[in-house]
C-alpha cells in the first residue's frame, strides 16, 4: 500500500465507501491522511446523566430505552430516543434525520455531543444531537470529530484514518529543512500529522496544529515568491519617462495631485522604467484618485509607442471609464475605443487601427481580439476576475506591465494571500474638499423621517439613491458575487425588490419627481441611457440594485438609503455609500435595517462609526470569513487544509518571511519544496 494509492484499496473502505470519501475531496490515502479532524470531543469526564444542565453542551453516555421516530405536519423528521444510565434517563433529540430509525435499536449503546434544553413541549429535558457513535466500547479520551457526510460514520472514518497513518504515515516526506524547523520552533511532520488525528490530551494539539499552519502557509507563500522572482526576471518593456510630458499633461487638469497620489505615481513610474515587467497592486479608498494615476501610467505607455488595455467588471463602469478617460486625454496621443458585449462586432487590433487605449470588459480576453503593441494591462477591481483571466489579458501582450487597481479595501492577511506576488502602493489620502458622509441608522418606525429628508434635499436640486438586494420578489437576489453575502429563500421573503419599490415611490411617496430604475438585467444600451439621464439631473431619484457599487460617479447626489442594509456585507455597505460625496456638498447615508443578530448589529454600528474602508474590511474579514468575504470561487484564494488567515495571521506573517528568504539566499531548496509541494496548493 502506498500514499498514492486510491483509498479503495485501503482495508475497510471498498468501492462503495470510496464514493462516499470522494464527495468529502478524499481519493487517495493521502488525502485521507491529511483529512484533518474539525474539533475534538474530550471524554476524559463524562458527567452522568443526573448532572446534565440546561443551557450547557454537554456529552452522553447511555443505553437507549426507547426510540420514537416522528413525522411533523410538515413531514419533517423528528426522531426522539430516551437514553438511560444508572444516574436518570435523557431524551436525545435529531431533526431531519429519518434513516437513524433504522440505526437505533432498544439497547444499543450510544456516545453524543449536543446541547441540553428543557423541552416546554414534554416537560423534561433534551439533548439536541450535533455528533453521536455507537458506543463499543473503546477507550479513547479525546476524540477526533470529522466533517462527514450520508453513510460515514465518526467510528469507521476514525478507522479507515488509523489504517491509513498505520501503512503510509511513514511515506509522508518532511521537507521542511532542519534549520527552519528549528527556528520556527516547529515539530516534524509525521509526528504532527498523527497527534491532529489521535492526540493523546488536549494540549497536544496546539503544537501539532502550529507546524501544519505553518506548511499551509509556507509553500503557497513560496509559490508567490517564485512567482515574483520569474516576473522581475523577465525581460520587459523599459519605458522611457518623460517628466516633461507628464507635467504638461498634469497642468491641464482641473486639480492638483495629492502628495498620496504623487508617491504613489512615482512607486509605478519607476517600475516602468525598469527592464522588467511591472506587477503592482495600486489600492485607495473610494474617491482616492486612483484612476488619474493609471491614466498618467497609460499615457507613459502610450507615449513610448506602445497600447493599453483598461479592463473593468462591468459595462457601466467600463463604459464610465471610457467617457472620463476620452475627455481627460482629449488633445494628447492617447485614441480610446469602448470593447463590450453591447459595443459593434469589430474585435481586432491591427496596424492600421491608431487605437491605443482599449478600455472594455472581459471582452478585451476573448480569443478573437488581439493586440498589436500591447504594452500596459491596467486591471480595475482585479478580484472581480479570475485568476486565469487576468492571466488570458497579459497573454495577449509582450510581456506587459500590469497594474491592477481596487477601491475594496484588502485586509492585510488576505493582501498577504491574494496579492502576494504584487508589489503594493496605497493611496491613503482623499483630495481637498471632500466632505466627510455622514451616516444614520434609520429603523423600520422612522422610515417616513427619512423621506421627508429626501424630499427636502431634491427640492433643492440634489440627487438621491436608493438601494435595494433584489430585483423583483420573485428573483433571486441579484447581488455582486465579490462582496454580497449569501440569502437563502426563507431570508429573501419581505426583501424589498428594486421595482417594486420603484414602482412604489413614484405612486405613493414622490408623485411629484421622477423615479428612476436600474437594474442588472438591463441591457447596456437602456443602462447608460438611465445613467446618463440620472447625471443630468432629470432623474431626482434612482432605485437601483448593486450594479451601482463600483465607479458611478453623480457628484449632484448627495443621498443614499440602503434598504436591508443588514443583508449586506460591511465592504459592499462601505462601496456603496462610496457613490456619494463626490462633490463639495454634505452628503447622508441612511441605513433602514432591522437588527436581528448580534452580527447584524455589529455591521451597522460600523458603518456608523468609521468611513475607514480598511478598518471596515478587517471587521468584515472577522464576521464573515475569508470564503465569503469575495464571495466568489474564482477570488485566487487557496483551500487550506488546517490555516485560518484570519486566526493565524501572526502564523502567516512568520510563514511569508521565511518562504521569501529561502527564494532569495537557496533557489534550489525552493525549487525543490515547491515542485514536490505545489500539487497540494488548490486555489478556490
Amino acid at each position: 500500500m502506498t500514499i498514492i494509492m486510491s483509498v479503495q484499496y485501503l482495508k475497510g473502505v471498498g468501492p462503495k465507501l470510496a464514493k462516499i470519501l470522494k464527495k468529502l475531496g478524499v481519493e487517495t490515502v493521502e488525502d485521507l491522511i491529511y483529512y484533518f479532524p474539525r474539533d475534538y470531543e474530550d471524554r476524559s469526564h463524562i458527567k452522568p446523566i443526573s448532572d446534565l444542565r440546561p443551557a450547557n453542551f454537554e456529552i452522553v453516555k447511555g443505553q437507549i430505552s426507547q426510540v420514537n421516530p416522528q413525522l411533523t405536519r410538515n413531514r419533517f423528521s423528528v426522531i426522539k430516543v430516551i437514553l438511560s444510565d444508572l444516574s436518570g434517563s435523557i431524551q436525545a433529540v435529531w431533526f431531519n434525520q429519518p434513516f437513524l430509525s433504522r440505526l437505533f435499536r432498544k439497547g444499543m449503546r450510544l456516545i453524543l455531543s449536543g446541547r441540553v434544553e428543557y423541552s416546554d413541549f414534554d416537560k423534561s429535558l433534551q439533548v439536541i444531537v450535533r455528533d453521536f457513535e455507537v458506543d463499543t466500547g473503546d477507550n479513547i479520551k479525546i476524540v477526533p470529530l470529522y466533517p462527514l457526510t450520508q453513510g460515514l460514520y465518526p467510528k469507521k472514518m476514525r478507522g479507515i484514518i488509523r489504517e491509513a497513518l498505520d501503512n503510509c504515515l511513514a511515506d509522508v516526506v518532511d521537507f521542511l529543512p532542519e534549520d527552519i524547523k528549528r527556528k520556527e520552533g516547529l515539530i516534524d511532520l509525521e509526528t504532527a500529522i498523527k497527534t491532529l488525528h489521535f492526540p493523546n490530551s488536549m494540549s497536544d494539539i496546539s503544537e501539532a496544529r502550529k507546524r501544519l499552519i505553518f506548511d499551509d502557509f509556507f509553500v503557497f507563500q513560496l509559490g508567490l515568491g517564485l512567482c515574483k522572482r520569474k516576473i522581475k526576471r523577465e525581460k520587459g518593456i523599459a519605458y522611457q519617462i518623460d517628466q516633461k510630458s507628464l507635467k504638461s499633461f498634469s497642468d491641464t487638469l482641473p486639480f492638483t495631485l495629492t502628495s498620496a497620489q504623487e508617491q504613489v505615481l512615482a512607486d509605478i513610474l519607476s517600475d516602468m522604467g525598469k527592464p522588467q515587467p511591472m506587477n503592482r497592486l495600486l489600492q485607495g479608498d473610494v474617491g482616492s484618485g486612483k484612476t488619474i494615476v493609471a491614466t498618467l501610467a497609460a499615457l507613459v505607455a502610450v507615449n513610448n509607442g506602445y497600447q493599453v488595455a483598461f479592463m473593468a467588471p462591468t459595462e457601466i463602469l467600463a463604459q464610465q471609464h471610457y467617457t472620463k478617460l476620452t475627455k481627460l486625454l482629449k488633445g494628447s496621443k492617447v485614441t480610446t475605443k469602448l470593447m463590450t458585449s453591447s459595443t459593434k462586432k469589430r474585435t481586432t487590433s491591427s496596424k492600421k487601427d491608431i487605437t491605443n487605449l482599449f478600455i472594455g470588459t472581459h471582452r478585451l480576453i476573448q480569443e478573437k481580439v488581439n493586440f498589436d503593441r500591447l504594452g500596459l494591462v491596467i486591471i480595475d477591481e482585479q478580484h472581480r476576475f479570475g485568476v486565469l483571466q487576468r492571466k488570458a489579458l497579459v497573454k495577449k501582450g509582450l510581456s506587459p506591465d500590469v497594474l491592477a487597481i481596487t477601491a475594496t479595501p484588502i485586509p492585510r492577511s488576505m493582501a498577504l494571500t491574494l496579492y502576494g506576488d504584487f508589489d503594493r502602493s496605497v493611496i491613503d489620502e482623499m483630495p481637498p474638499g471632500r466632505t466627510p458622509i455622514k451616516t444614520h441608522f434609520v429603523p423600520e418606525n422612522r422610515r417616513r423621517s427619512a423621506y421627508e429628508f429626501m424630499r427636502q434635499k431634491v427640492a433643492e436640486g440634489q440627487q438621491v439613491f436608493v438601494v435595494c438586494p433584489l430585483v423583483s420578489e420573485s428573483e433571486k437576489i441579484d447581488f455582486n458575487p465579490s462582496t454580497a453575502l449569501r440569502i437563502d429563500a426563507e431570508q429573501r421573503r419581505g426583501i424589498k425588490a428594486a421595482m417594486d419599490e420603484a414602482a412604489r415611490l413614484q405612486k405613493e411617496i414622490f408623485p411629484e419627481y421622477r423615479v428612476g430604475l436600474l437594474h442588472g438585467r438591463l441591457k447596456g444600451e437602456e443602462k447608460d441611457r438611465i445613467m446618463k439621464q440620472f447625471s443630468q439631473g432629470k432623474i431626482h431619484i434612482l432605485v437601483s440594485t448593486t450594479v451601482i457599487e463600483v465607479g458611478i460617479d453623480i457628484p449632484n447626489a448627495t443621498v443614499m438609503v440602503i434598504e436591508h442594509a443588514e443583508r449586506f456585507g460591511l465592504a459592499q455597505l462601505h462601496q456603496l455609500r462610496g457613490r456619494i460625496g463626490r462633490g463639495s456638498k454634505q452628503s447622508f447615508c441612511f441605513l433602514i435595517a432591522k437588527i436581528a443578530s448580534e452580527e447584524a448589529k455589529t455591521r451597522v454600528k460600523a458603518m456608523l462609526d468609521s468611513v475607514d474602508g480598511f478598518y471596515l474590511a478587517e471587521v468584515d474579514l472577522k464576521l464573515r470569513g475569508p470564503g465569503d468575504f469575495y464571495g466568489t470561487r474564482q477570488s485566487g484564494l487557496p483551500n487550506f487544509r488546517v490555516a485560518d488567515i484570519i486566526r493565524d495571521e501572526k502564523v502567516l506573517k512568520a510563514a511569508r518571511a521565511v518562504a521569501m528568504d529561502l527564494v532569495a539566499t537557496d533557489l534550489e531548496c525552493a525549487c525543490n519544496i515547491w515542485e514536490s509541494q505545489r500539487k497540494k496548493i488548490k486555489l478556490t
